[in-house]
């Protein structure tokens, strides 16, 4: 008797995963649970706003700020409104940034996070608001603050009122690091423009997820602008860890525990009743 091949079963879609760093095929529902790291490669997938929050804080412990901020069109920029509702859409979020507070690993802290799914993680009005009212949080609580960062820069919809975003949210962790409370700066991939121009780049400590890009303008901007070849490599961030512009390089899988121990050993002064050095 011949081969017989069966009939195959339908698969529903979306139930694996093509890593794009080295090309395995990934169950999602296993992906996921990696905090959306491939397990061969340590590729780290993007990952959105809430669920960057959720794999930081204690379970169960967030509570978010400033939700109820709703996103203008100040300029009546063309095709803005439609942008705003294809990144609701996209990213399941009402704004590229999301903002709160709750405890990592039983301490207190503000946080919060850019979502590259919404408009390129793109900074206007609200998300320069939101970032400002995560750190006065932590300002009036006396907690420290943690900020992850994927952005493509300032929105360009918005016009000046995003770019008066930088020295806002700026101004707010200037307070912070006045009253001698922490601020840890997590870079992920990418993370450009006036985003790692103003709040991302002021940290206490930085860190920065393994290949993120990292740099005000993009490589090919710079290289097209100054006719040079760039160093390979250039504005990932082991390049920036070897030039000293961050200060660790951190798995996702390994974030949390990483942050704790940072927060632990910054505030270590405060709860023994000394000022924390600056």
């Amino acid at each position: 008797m011949g081969w017989q091949f069966r009939k195959k079963k339908n698969i529903p879609g979306g139930l694996w995963v093509k890593c794009p760093g080295c090309g395995a095929m990934l169950q999602r529902k296993k992906l996921e649970e990696n905090v959306s790291v491939c397990p061969d490669c340590n590729h780290h997938f993007k990952l959105g706003a809430r669920e960057r929050i959720e794999s930081i804080l204690d379970e169960k412990s967030f509570k978010e700020l400033a939700a109820d901020l709703k996103t203008e069109d100040p300029l009546d920029f063309d095709g803005y409104a439609g942008t705003l509702e294809r990144g609701r859409k996209k990213a399941g979020v009402s704004e590229a940034a999301s903002v709160g507070h709750g405890k990592l690993d039983g301490m207190p802290v503000a946080i919060g996070s850019l979502d590259f799914g919404f408009v390129g993680g793109s900074m206007g009005v609200v998300v320069g608001t939101r970032v400002t009212v995560a750190a006065e949080h932590a300002l009036e609580k006396k907690t420290p603050l943690i900020l992850v960062s994927t952005s493509g820069g300032a929105r360009m919809q918005e016009g000046a009122l995003s770019l008066m975003q930088m020295a806002k949210s700026s101004a707010a962790i200037a307070r912070l690091g006045e009253a001698r409370l922490p601020y840890v700066s997590v870079l992920a991939d990418p993370c450009t423009g006036g985003v790692i121009a103003s709040f991302a780049a002021l940290g206490d400590v930085i860190l920065a997820e393994p290949g993120a890009l990292i740099g005000f303008a993009g490589p090919r901007v710079i290289q097209t602008t100054i006719g040079a070849q760039l160093p390979e490599g250039f504005q990932r961030a082991e390049f920036l860890l070897e030039h000293g512009f961050i200060d660790r390089i951190v798995s996702r899988t390994r974030l949390r525990e990483e942050l704790a121990a940072c927060l632990r050993y910054c505030t270590a002064g405060r709860r023994n009743g000394a000022v924390r050095a600056g």
